[in-house]
């Protein structure tokens, strides 16, 4: 075993994994080459570091440091990204897990209670469209059968890829939940308050609502070149109002986001009116009432919209998670074994989300120096990576 396990070194080690040149960044999807080859570059990591690595039934993975058992202290995240994201969403709180594990070794750490580094499946949700699907899967938060039908891009069942990647029954997994003592995820910061606050690290407080709307127009595909604007059913406009609406709905209520970051027209050719458009509607919000109205607000627009062109629209929820406050007495206990360091809310949604509703669980956010996430600029500068790591082996100290 080597004790050269620090976290920028292992981060130089998958640098070049699942670049993307079109897009920039790293496209990284559950269970595509990218991905496969970070799950390889996992196991081998954390054998080395003498964890045995043992995959659930819903192609999550725990590295145990020890034999597994119950009220374990579970610490990790995930190594899928957004199309086009950046280096360190998911593969920081992966990287720093495993950085912390050699670090402790070192000095001769041994943890009293059961330990687990963990990987979750599909965080991002990019390529079946719901996001953390290995931990809500694992907690129960979304059937099989829903999960089982979920498509990619290429009209894959979710159920015949998992079943391919040798997951034959996915599903909750009581036994694996009722290990999890505690989960302590660490994330690169998705926003500013770090920088505003000049600290490295911070504890987290709660995320927002947040849900995923799928919005579909129905129209007449023809020929642009020669189809009068009077004869045109043109579902892109109805698309177009969408993105409009979702930005005013939005900045009338304070903390709120709305976002359409993904449209598929079809046929999607240059020289085509489009026959339908679908788009996804992503909502966060302070409150389930600012969400539902942003919401309503849109889909009235929608339906206006494509009615006025002669279309037909539908908006159908894909995803909703309500505010999540993470474990306070968990959270005090990190801040101040830190050191008292700031406590921050966030808008991004994580797997210690969805465990929050199971069992307790704390985040530990890193300072971006950029402030942009889920793109290419997205980062942590070095000092605040080793920042990170060190806090998360106080907190392994403190708590394992």
């Amino acid at each position: 075993m080597t004790n050269d396990f620090g976290a920028l070194r292992l981060l130089g080690e998958i640098e070049d994994t699942g670049r993307d040149p079109h897009r920039g960044g790293y496209s990284r999807h559950v269970f595509d080459a990218a991905e496969h080859d970070l799950r390889d570059w996992f196991i081998e990591r954390a054998q080395r570091l003498g964890l045995n690595v043992i995959p659930d039934r819903n192609g999550n993975l725990w590295a145990w440091w020890g034999e597994p058992g119950p009220d374990a202290f579970v610490t990790g995240s995930h190594l899928d990204s957004v199309p086009g994201g950046g280096a360190h969403d998911g593969p920081l709180g992966v990287v720093s897990a495993l950085a912390a594990v050699g670090r402790l070794q070192q000095r001769g750490f041994v943890p009293n209670r059961p330990f687990a580094v963990t990987v979750f499946a599909e965080e991002e949700g990019s390529r079946f469209g719901i996001a953390c699907l290995g931990s809500r899967l694992l907690s129960g938060a979304i059937s099989v059968e829903r999960a089982g039908d979920l498509k990619d891009a290429g009209g894959n069942r979710f159920a015949d890829v998992a079943r391919a990647a040798g997951l034959p029954t996915p599903g909750r997994d009581a036994e694996a939940l009722s290990r999890i003592g505690m989960f302590v995820e660490l994330h690169v910061e998705q926003g500013k308050g770090l920088i505003d606050m000049d600290a490295p690290v911070a504890v987290g407080s709660s995320i927002l609502e947040h849900g995923r709307w799928r919005i579909d127009v129905r129209g007449q595909g023809n020929h642009a070149g020669t189809t009068e604007i009077t004869d045109r059913r043109d579902p892109m406009l109805a698309a177009a109002e969408a993105v409009l609406a979702a930005r005013r709905a939005a900045s009338r209520r304070a903390g709120s986001r709305a976002t359409i970051g993904r449209i598929e027209p079809v046929p999607g050719g240059t020289n085509v009116i489009a026959s339908r458009v679908s788009a996804w509607l992503d909502v966060r919000a302070d409150s389930e009432r600012d969400t539902r109205d942003i919401i309503a607000e849109v889909e009235q627009a929608v339906i206006d919209a494509a009615a006025a062109e002669g279309c037909t629209a539908s908006v159908v929820e894909e995803s909703y998670s309500g505010e999540v406050r993470f474990d306070p007495a968990l959270r005090d206990r990190i801040a101040a074994t830190l050191g008292n360091v700031p406590v921050l809310p966030t808008g991004a949604g994580h797997d210690a989300g969805v465990l929050a509703a199971h069992v307790p669980t704390a985040m530990l956010f890193v300072r971006n120096p950029s402030g942009v996430s889920h793109a290419p600029e997205e980062g942590a500068d070095d000092a605040a990576v080793e920042a990170g790591v060190d806090a998360l082996v106080r907190t392994i100290e403190e708590l394992a």
